[in-house]
């Protein structure tokens, strides 16, 4: 990509606590934000934002107007903009900043609230802020609201992969001169009883919580909730204004399965496409990727063909290569897991540090030779240099939607 579009801000929550840094920290300690819940028969795991306290970053007039998952999108920006250096200003035109955010569900928790007032008090007691509250682009509209962003607000929806998908849409609003800056990610709030109901019933849930990502004892995944959210502007934009400047979107590369809507293609061919888009987008090679942050949801089909896809990708390369599974720690976050696992792949470059794939003790013999490890690993200082020739990490994020949606967003550091 020749104009090179940067990362001024970072911001999550998620079941690992409040705040990007917390996010690595914790999750490089080898913390899980995983709790045991039994609800109505299910058992397993769930990972909730419990150190999220939404009184703090809203009025009880905002709270009772925005569904959980736009709380939670909401809290992300607020500290994403605060670290871009934004707080006394906005650094551009307002109506040259986009905002996209990304969802799998939306308003679930509304849905499925309101749905229940219905049945129980009657139709007449359903709150008339159940549309505002539930509609996917709830979200992104409110982030506008609250920072005076008048570019494009859109929500994306791709299933798992919506929280990349909305980073590289606003990469491309930047990179065609329709923005000079964009507040961009996912968040979602997919922890409810008919969430967990539905998928327990598909029978992607993990029964007992054993969610450990290559392992051979895996079984399934653990649901989630959270958000990341990333400040996004041009290299240009951010030198005026002396921005810090944490990383770059370096590439990316996207494609379609056209296979099944929900079962990934085993031979993996379209999205080992997606990932050599995103290192041929980035100029680089496999042997300058310092880190892999796996999509790895601890399902035995995803987990062999993500594997095959990264061989396939990256060759002989791999065997050298640091991977890892964020969900192993916070559980799969939907629509937003793409977007923390960009900050959680950023973070792991900038501190020089891979978080472990968490609880894993027996590396599944069936996916060959890959440095998976339930370990920290240090990386490499990096093989591509910068514009003052300093060497800097390359590191890979995948996501694979349900539809058959792949994302690999390459990230510099």
């Amino acid at each position: 990509m020749s104009t090179r579009v940067v990362i001024t801000g970072i911001g999550a929550v998620t079941p690992l606590g409040v705040g990007a840094e917390t996010l690595h920290t914790r999750a490089v300690a080898g913390l899980s934000g995983l709790n045991d819940e039994n609800e109505n028969g299910l058992g397993g795991k769930v990972g909730r934002c419990l150190d999220f306290d939404v009184k703090n970053p809203l009025s009880r007039r905002e709270m009772r107007r925005m569904d959980r998952y736009t709380q939670l999108a909401v809290a992300a920006a607020d500290e994403a903009i605060a670290q871009a250096g934004w707080g006394g200003g906005l650094p551009c035109d307002a109506r040259r900043i986009t905002c996209y955010i990304g969802t799998a569900i939306g308003g679930l928790d509304t849905l499925e609230t309101q749905h229940l007032v219905m049945h129980t008090e009657g139709a007449e007691e359903v709150s008339p802020l159940t549309v505002p509250m539930m509609m996917a682009n709830a979200a992104p509209a409110h982030i506008s609201m609250r920072h005076g962003l008048h570019g494009e607000t859109t929500a994306i929806v791709t299933a798992c992969s919506s929280g990349a998908q909305a980073i590289i849409a606003g990469v491309r609003s930047i990179l065609l001169g329709e923005a000079d800056a964009a507040v961009v990610g996912g968040a979602e709030a997919g922890t409810t009883r008919f969430t967990r109901a539905i998928f327990n019933a598909a029978g992607a849930i993990s029964p007992d919580g054993n969610s450990t990502p290559f392992d051979e004892e895996r079984n399934g995944f653990n649901l989630g909730e959270g958000a990341g959210i990333l400040v996004l502007e041009s290299a240009e934009n951010a030198r005026a204004r002396g921005a810090e400047i944490l990383g770059e979107i370096a590439g990316y590369g996207l494609s379609s399965d056209a296979h099944h809507i929900t079962a990934p293609n085993p031979d993996g061919k379209y999205a080992a496409y997606a990932l050599n888009r995103a290192l041929e987008t980035a100029g680089a090679t496999p042997e300058q990727v310092s880190y892999v942050n796996a999509h790895g949801t601890g399902t035995e089909l995803n987990d062999t063909t993500e594997v095959n896809v990264l061989r396939q990708a990256l060759g002989d390369a791999l065997e050298n290569i640091p991977v890892s599974s964020t969900k192993s720690a916070i559980g799969h976050l939907f629509g937003a897991a793409g977007a923390v696992e960009t900050i959680a792949t950023l973070q792991a470059l900038r501190h020089g540090q891979a978080p472990p794939t968490l609880g894993l003790k027996n590396l599944d013999k069936r996916l060959g030779r890959v440095r998976i490890s339930g370990e920290p690993q240090d990386l490499a200082p990096g093989t591509f240099s910068a514009e003052d020739g300093t060497p800097k990490r390359l590191g890979l994020s995948n996501s694979l939607g349900f539809g058959g949606h792949n994302v690999t967003l390459a990230i510099r550091a």
